[in-house]
């Protein structure tokens, strides 16, 4: 089947190069000259582990173009993937889907199936129906697919989905929806969940607000537990042993960012004013992470208390780990935080450290390994849990750093083995010294 994709970023380009690994032939545009640019090339704009791969193994499959009256000369399915970025009141800027629907319904010569795999505010779908009736001379059905995906696992989160969610009330929607997505269903049995559009564009809300909660609440409890002095990894253990509580996401750190889970919190926070109903408990999850945010640099700051031309090294700027993202990464902001202070920072990341650069004008030091951020550095400050920040050889640590002092954002290392080795440690939640 030929699909149009509108938007190649990480949600349109991973899907793109989904469907096309599934067999079907895809078309896609976006208004970023430069990036359709890159992709005509082979090159992919941002990193997301196992996507250039698949990109070079069906290129014959798929087609680059900037702009929208191609795909909707080529496909009677098109899947909107544009970014709805986030307004100062929380709400989310329909700005460029909107550009995009009204491309579509200038250009369409013939009935077409427009699926939102953007995440739009609920009762978008309601809106964009009446605008089709009202200004488009051909049906257009409006089906809503919201993405599931996990920056860093995107590409196999689409390949394998838990599940495929689709609002529609159409029986040709469904049959249609039913026949793109049977690949997948086969592949990995997932399960396809029809509903309205309104329930699809809820659900999609309501999972990344879930999770913001869990993230939120296992970080509150490690507060907790630094001013107690427990341990929160057997707390954990304790309480998510019970069958009814997922144990994913219930690890304690210095708070979420990333594109989607600050972002749809708040949207639908904004959703429920408009409806006059007050969202107390995503409230007090945006309040907690926020707060999260500012832990390492406090802990900094009570622990040195002049911080005037230490040299803090840093490890990890994305987000999270897998991935070079750094919207609302934690990272920035405390950089910025102890830079006021008078610190100089040393900072080294996989693969975020042109970006980090770019997306500040606080001054800091990018590195080319952990060995250079860490070589005379005063303190060390584990901000993303990429896997080889854990593997560390601690006693080369020990011996690079000016004084070995560590405040662990991730929890990656033992407090116990920091301590036989003299390394004096902060960690989250874990009954630390000076934390």
């Amino acid at each position: 089947m030929k699909l149009g994709i509108i938007g190649t970023g990480y949600v349109g380009l991973v899907a793109a190069v989904g469907f096309a690994d599934s067999g079907h032939e895809v078309f896609c545009a976006d208004s970023d000259t430069d990036k359709i640019n890159q992709l005509q090339e082979g090159q992919i704009p941002f990193y997301e582990p196992g996507l250039e791969d698949l990109l070079h193994l069906h290129r014959k499959r798929l087609h680059f173009h900037h702009d929208i009256k191609t795909v909707t000369d080529h496909c009677a399915v098109i899947f909107i993937a544009v970014g709805t970025p986030e307004t100062d009141s929380g709400a989310a800027d329909l700005g460029p889907t909107l550009t995009v629907i009204q491309e579509i319904c200038q250009h369409a010569a013939s009935p077409k199936y427009v699926v939102i795999k953007s995440t739009t505010p609920i009762g978008t779908s309601r809106k964009l129906k009446s605008f089709f009736k009202e200004h488009c001379p051909h049906p257009i059905e409006i089906i809503n697919n919201p993405e599931f995906l996990r920056q860093g696992e995107a590409v196999e989160d689409f390949l394998r989905p838990d599940r495929v969610v689709i609002g529609t009330d159409s029986k040709p929607a469904r049959k249609i929806m039913e026949e793109i997505y049977k690949p997948f269903t086969e592949r990995s049995q997932a399960k396809l969940i029809f509903m309205d559009n309104t329930s699809a564009e809820m659900t999609k809300y309501a999972a990344n607000s879930f999770l913001a909660l869990k993230i939120s609440f296992i970080n509150e409890l490690a507060l907790l537990a630094d001013k107690l002095g427990a341990d929160i990894d057997p707390v954990r253990e304790g309480f998510t042993s019970d069958h009814r509580i997922n144990p994913a996401f219930f690890f304690p750190g210095i708070g979420f960012g990333g594109s989607c889970l600050p972002k749809d919190l708040r949207s639908l926070i904004h959703s429920a004013k408009e409806q006059q109903l007050e969202m107390m408990t995503l409230k007090a999850a945006h309040e907690v992470n926020e707060r999260q945010k500012k832990i390492l640099a406090e802990r900094v700051q009570h622990h040195f208390k002049n911080l005037k031309d230490l040299k803090i090294a840093l490890w990890g700027l994305s987000f999270k780990p897998r991935t070079d993202d750094l919207r609302r990464a934690p990272s920035l902001e405390l950089i910025e935080r102890l830079v006021q202070e008078g610190a100089k920072i040393s900072a080294y990341d996989p693969v975020a450290g042109k970006k980090a650069l770019q997306a500040t004008r606080t001054p800091f030091e990018v590195c080319d390994s952990m060995e250079e951020a860490v070589t005379g550095a005063d303190a060390l400050l584990i901000v993303t849990d990429w896997p080889e920040f854990g593997a560390f050889d601690l006693t080369q640590l020990k011996r690079l750093m000016k004084t070995p002092v560590v405040f662990d954002g991730r929890n990656l290392f033992d407090p116990h083995k920091m301590k036989a080795l003299g390394i004096e440690y902060s960690g989250i939640g874990k009954n630390t010294s000076f934390s």
